[in-house]
């Protein structure tokens, strides 16, 4: 019997990645549309097509209500900037693609994406699954089991990353998946506004987890401490314990869905096609139909960036098609020598420097 290959990723988290691959080269169609985050997204959903091989897949979205998280402890995420427009016009974009790729997308209101996934992985190995969750959120390391993989992707040249129950235990240096959760407890997590335990970095995490084994046992054991150390976690016990409870995903989601449901489908072209052109996905538009579309794909070519498909887990998600690269060459461009030979020749060029918008050191 064939492998039962399930993806589950995390939409919101490769959507911010694949938009600010390209913030400083961003793709904008001839309608002045910004389609860095709808392209790199797309890619990234071809990408584990064409080379994971999924049987099963699925992509889970966070949803605009307030989780228990939020209800619970209001300063979480509270940190984080408003979703850029760029990204809040390419949403209906993705779910459209998505639909038209026939992929099942799935949310739930009071909970996040994590605990969506967290649940289906779950689930999923108790149907026979091997299940991979896409994501470059650390948190999921604390799903990971035999059969259940975090599947990082990679940026900037480095290949995407399969973390399983070793790869966990090595890159946290713990004992179990399990302890992500004590870890990211008690150091908390800036990305999330979790505070943790105040004073506690993840090497005192570390060490707490190899000596006492969870938050439980470090606050057992807390006549070991001494001095300064033992009254920040004695007197910060409440939100020690309110952080971990932050950073457990919840594997209880009431979802009523049936795993058959995310087999992979064909796409479909009627809802693909007129996409790509409004987009002006051309490359991508032969590299889903084969060959081109049936109707011609918008000619105007996307600003600045050209429309090629990088291959997001093995170059850089910048990357052009060779003789179609919106950069200069070194031998192409303007240059201006100029020899520095005094203090006051340095003190200029650091003026200079400072005042300038973006330079690049060699």
């Amino acid at each position: 019997m064939a492998e039962k290959k399930l993806y589950l990723l995390d939409a919101f988290a490769l959507i911010y990645r694949s938009y600010f691959a390209f913030i400083k080269n961003p793709r904008i169609n001839s309608n002045g549309l910004n389609t860095s985050a709808v392209f790199g997204f797309v890619n990234t959903v071809l990408d584990v097509i064409n080379k994971q091989k999924p049987t099963h897949i699925a992509v889970a979205f966070d949803m605009r209500e307030p989780t228990m998280r939020h209800i619970e402890f209001p300063e979480y995420k509270a940190n984080r900037e408003a979703m850029p427009e760029d990204i809040q016009l390419a949403i209906p974009y993705i779910q459209e693609i998505l639909r038209g790729f026939n992929i099942e997308q799935l949310g739930v209101s009071g909970f996040e994406a994590d605990d969506v996934i967290g649940t289906l992985a779950k689930r999923a190995k108790k149907e026979g699954f091997v299940t991979y969750m896409m994501t470059p959120d650390k948190d999921y390391a604390q799903l990971v089991e035999e059969d259940i993989y975090m599947y990082r992707p990679g940026r900037f040249g480095n290949a995407a990353e399969t973390l399983g129950v070793e790869e966990v235990k090595k890159k946290f240096d713990i004992e179990h998946p399990d302890q992500v959760i004590d870890l990211l407890g008690m150091m908390g997590d800036a990305s999330d506004n979790i505070p943790g335990i105040p004073g506690v970095g993840e090497k005192t995490a570390v060490k707490f987890l190899k000596a006492y084994g969870s938050m439980e046992g470090l606050y057992e054991n807390l006549d070991d401490l001494k001095g300064a150390m033992k009254a920040k976690v004695a007197d910060n016990k409440e939100l020690a314990f309110l952080s971990k409870k932050l950073v457990t995903i919840d594997l209880n989601v009431p979802l009523d869905c049936d795993l058959d449901n995310f087999i992979l489908k064909d796409a479909n072209k009627e809802i693909l096609e007129p996409l790509f052109n409004e987009l002006e996905f051309k490359t991508l538009g032969r590299k889903v139909f084969g060959g081109g579309s049936d109707s011609p794909v918008a000619e105007n070519k996307p600003t600045p960036a050209s429309d090629a498909a990088p291959e997001l887990f093995q170059t850089d998600l910048f990357a052009a098609e060779e003789n179609d690269s919106p950069y200069k060459t070194y031998s192409e461009g303007d240059k201006n020598y100029r020899l520095v030979e005094s203090d006051q020749d340095w003190t200029e060029l650091l003026s200079e420097l400072e005042a300038a918008k973006e330079f690049c050191f060699d």
